[in-house]
């Protein structure tokens, strides 16, 4: 059994208010990691906490969950004002000497982590996993239950009881821009986008579609093998992760 380092908790929030709850490993270097997990994740999953446990040997990680998602306050809008929750911890990580952040993003969160980067700024490199490049994407079985977990009454009442997840029932007005519609705006800032050729809920033409869209300096991994987000992630592929953004920001 590996056993991994416990984050320290960490409070933040955000420019509406919104209290989040995160956790941070501390870091020996000025690099640190911002980590945004999925749709009904959390960073106190094991999955993250493995994630943030092969990055803390390039720097510091701050893993936050979003609102409406674990401990934190608020209500999910599945992507849009989920920035500012990434806005705010950014800006903790700054108060705690960390110069160069670096923020990872897993399937919703890696769409947050987009936007973020396009619209906020702020960050000096970004890692998009597993991430849809548009909305309302139905064509798997897995995003239909999504929708329906999102969209419907029975749905929200069965992620909040199964998953602690509270999803705002009010939807989104206006629709915010989705990833592909923004990722060109995050040059100059290095761009990272990682997605599985067996992913099971958006195919790899999401990742090409992100690639296609953003400026350099960018890259795509195509992960022969690889399934969807968080839950699917190597310690290799973490490592080759971390290692990459620290090529990116200079280290």
């Amino acid at each position: 059994m590996v056993i991994v380092a416990i984050p320290e908790s960490l409070t933040v929030h955000t420019a509406d208010g919104v209290r989040i709850d995160a956790g941070h490993l501390p870091g020996a270097d000025d690099l640190c990691f911002v980590l945004a997990h999925g749709f009904t994740c959390s960073w106190r999953k094991p999955a993250l906490l493995r994630i943030a446990d092969v990055l803390n040997r390039q720097g510091g990680v701050i893993g936050l969950d979003f609102r409406g998602h674990g401990r934190s306050g608020g209500h999910s809008t599945v992507g849009d004002r989920e920035v500012l929750d990434i806005d705010a911890v950014v800006a903790a990580a700054r108060q705690r000497g960390y110069e160069r952040i670096v923020v990872a993003g897993f399937s919703m969160g890696g769409a947050v982590a987009i936007r973020h980067a396009a619209l906020h700024g702020g960050i000096d490199a970004v890692i998009s996993v597993s991430a849809p490049a548009r909305w309302y994407y139905r064509d798997t079985v897995p995003m239909r239950r999504v929708h329906w977990a999102i969209e419907r009454p029975a749905g929200r009442l069965a992620v909040r009881l199964a998953r602690r997840t509270r999803v705002s029932p009010r939807g989104w007005d206006p629709v915010p821009e989705a990833p592909h519609e923004v990722a060109g705006r995050i040059a100059p800032v290095p761009l990272l986008i990682v997605h599985g050729d067996a992913d099971a809920f958006f195919p790899l033409e999401h990742g090409r579609q992100l690639y296609e869209a953003a400026k350099d300096p960018r890259e795509l991994w195509v992960e022969p093998g690889f399934g969807h987000a968080e839950a699917a992630v190597t310690p290799d592929l973490t490592k080759r992760i971390g290692d990459w953004a620290a090529v990116a920001v200079g280290k």
